[in-house]
């Protein structure tokens, strides 16, 4: 008899427990239809080439430049990578994921030689300005006016999103250059910005792939004491967005602006194509993960442009500068481009008509997008057309 018993009670014990993993298992079905049925986050990977001119964009290398030995190690190598007579196949030789993709799935802004053009608001135009305009969607000329590590006064639109309900500790920053910790204001913001030299560091621990990409970035020297090589930077993204799946996502890459300013054409070209790589890589993964299939939007830009006359000003940039008690403007360095494509973008590929845009409006578009109500004060409220 107590065998019975004893053997009723392990009968009913695991009668249970069948019947709780069959609940467990109905009401995962249940939650997963559920979230089937709930509308996808919207999510945006925004992406800042620095000091890449439009003229590269829309017509390839220059050859006043290519040929120039003052700028270019190798004139005939260099030529056998990027030079074509005709404008249209340069700049597909230097930006093939741009015009054999974007160019056909998305939008593009800047082309001035069709009347189309896009301009900084900030009356600085270099980077810390640029960068702020890009990220607040407004200019502060008074406050922002010099490259210095000095905490940004502004909130930018990767603060704001950030402290929304929707997506509180869903936004992440990466950049080569230094600077961005302040510019997006660590410190006020408590956002997770890699920029610099730094290292993965996360309270909930790294990957594998974070500690060995630690490991080589320390071990690699960079033309430059405050920005690292842009392979970095891409790919603590790439990895952050594997794990972490953030629903925003900026990434800052800053070789082009530093080898311009060497005087090194050669080099920012081939920076130009390695970025052109970086942006059709996180595009793949980004088609490839179920997170963000179908539901990211990627925006394409950079802070300042370039001089093109003189020559030599192609390699610097800026508005009222001084040197040796003299102050000069370099003219064009206002003049910038914007690209994307992805979720709800309009396929209409170059733009080829007169239009005026400004920098100020991208923080508004990933605003609307995103479909939150964060920007307040003086940030420009008018999105880019480019939203279907």
């Amino acid at each position: 008899m107590i065998k019975i018993k004893v053997f009723f009670i392990l009968f009913l014990i695991a009668l249970t427990a069948c019947n709780k993993q069959v609940n467990n298992k109905n009401n995962q079905q249940e939650e997963n239809k559920q979230a089937q049925k709930k509308p996808a986050t919207p999510k945006v990977v925004l992406i800042t080439l620095d000091g890449v001119r439009w003229q590269e964009l829309f017509s390839g290398a220059d050859s006043l430049l290519i040929s120039n030995d003052k700028y270019v190690k190798d004139t005939a190598v260099l030529a056998s990578h990027f030079w074509a007579k005709k404008p249209s196949k340069r700049r597909e030789v230097l930006f093939p994921f741009m015009w054999s993709y974007i160019a056909k799935n998305g939008v593009i802004y800047g082309n001035r030689k069709e009347g189309n053009k896009v301009n900084l608001t900030n009356n600085r135009w270099f980077s810390y300005p640029g960068y702020s305009e890009i990220l607040c969607g407004l200019s502060d000329d008074k406050r922002i006016k010099s490259n210095a590590k000095i905490d940004n006064p502004n909130k930018t639109i990767l603060e704001l999103v950030n402290n929304s309900e929707a997506y509180k500790n869903k936004v992440a920053a990466f950049a080569s250059w230094d600077v961005f910790p302040s510019i997006i204001n660590r410190t006020r913001s408590k956002l997770p910005i890699n920029a610099g030299f730094e290292s993965a560091d996360r309270t909930t621990g790294i990957s594998a792939v974070e500690k060995q990409l630690n490991s080589y970035q320390k071990q690699t020297p960079s033309p430059w004491h405050n920005v690292r090589l842009d392979v970095f930077t891409h790919n603590y993204a790439l990895n952050y967005m594997k794990e972490k799946h953030p629903d925003l996502v900026y990434i800052a890459y800053g070789e082009t602006d530093d080898f311009a300013h060497d005087g090194k054409y050669d080099q920012y070209l081939n920076a130009i194509k390695r970025s052109d790589t970086f942006i059709k890589d996180l595009w793949n993964f980004v088609q490839n993960d179920t997170y963000y299939k179908n539901n990211t939007t990627f925006i394409i830009t950079t802070d300042h442009g370039r001089g093109t006359v003189p020559l030599k000003t192609w390699k610097h940039h800026g508005n009222n500068l001084k040197d040796h008690g003299k102050t000069y403007t370099i003219k064009g360095s206002d003049q910038v481009w914007l690209a994307a494509f992805g979720s709800g973008i309009k396929k209409q590929g170059e733009i080829k008509i007169q239009n005026q845009l400004y920098s100020n409006q991208i923080a508004t578009t990933i605003e609307n997008i995103l479909k939150v109500d964060v920007l307040t004060g003086e940030a420009s409220k008018e999105k880019l057309p480019f939203i279907d």
